[in-house]
C-alpha cells in the first residue's frame, strides 16, 4: 500500500506510538479502552492510516490526554509566543475540516485555543467518552454558519455567535450550508463552576 500521508500525518503515527509506550500500554489494551480495533491502531502507528477526528479523540481519551495536548509537541524551552507558521495544522481525512492548534505549548494553562475551518457538507460526531468529564468549551463563529448539537439541544450558529458546551454529552458539528465555516474553540480542562443558566 502506497503511503500518501503528509509530514503532519506521519508525526501523528510517531506521537501515538510514543504516548502508548510512555503509558506502558499494549495495542490490545489501547484497543479495548478506546473502542478502536488493534489493527487500525497498528496501521496508524506504522503511518499507513490517517485517523479521523472521532477515532483520534477516542485514542487520546484512552491515553489520558486531549486532542489539543496530543497535537502539542514536547517543547524543551517553552515560550509564550507561538508564531502562525509554528502552529500545528491537521486535516480530518473524513470531512476535510482543518484544525489549527493556536495556543503556545507547555504553558501550564488549562485553556487551549483552536482555529477550525469546516467545509460544506461536513459532519463530525464526538461521543462523550472522548473527553474528560470536566472539559468545557466555547465555540465562537468567526465566519459562516454551523449547526451544533449538544446533548438534546441543536443550535443554528451564525457569524459572531458564541456557544458554551459541556463535553460530558454527545457533540455534533455539522455544516449543511454551501459555504465553508470558520470558528474558534476555547477549550478548558477542569471542573467548571455551577451554572444558573437553563440547560
Amino acid at each position: 500500500m502506497e503511503n500518501t500521508m503528509g509530514p503532519s500525518d506521519l508525526a501523528i503515527s510517531g506521537r501515538l506510538r510514543a504516548l502508548r509506550r510512555a503509558h506502558s500500554t499494549t495495542l490490545d489494551t489501547l484497543a479495548e479502552r478506546s473502542g478502536v480495533s488493534r489493527a487500525m491502531i497498528s496501521r496508524i502507528e506504522r503511518g499507513e492510516a490517517n485517523p479521523t477526528a472521532q477515532l483520534l479523540a477516542n485514542l487520546c481519551h484512552a491515553l489520558g490526554t486531549t486532542l489539543s495536548r496530543f497535537f502539542s509537541e514536547d517543547v524543551p524551552e517553552p515560550t509564550p509566543l507561538r508564531r502562525a507558521q509554528e502552529q500545528h495544522v491537521w486535516r480530518d481525512p473524513q470531512t476535510g475540516y482543518v484544525r489549527r492548534a493556536v495556543s503556545p505549548d507547555a504553558m501550564g494553562s488549562p485553556v487551549d485555543l483552536v482555529d477550525v475551518t469546516f467545509p460544506p457538507g461536513g459532519r463530525v460526531v464526538f461521543e462523550p467518552q472522548a473527553f474528560d468529564s470536566g472539559t468545557t468549551q466555547y465555540l465562537w463563529m468567526l465566519d459562516g454558519r454551523m449547526m451544533m448539537t449538544a446533548g438534546d439541544a441543536t443550535y443554528d450558529l451564525q457569524t459572531g455567535d458564541c456557544l458554551f458546551m459541556r463535553l460530558s454529552e454527545m457533540i455534533v458539528f455539522s455544516n449543511p450550508h454551501e459555504q465553508s465555516a470558520r470558528y474558534a474553540v476555547i477549550l478548558h480542562r477542569g471542573q467548571p463552576r455551577p451554572s444558573k443558566a437553563r440547560p
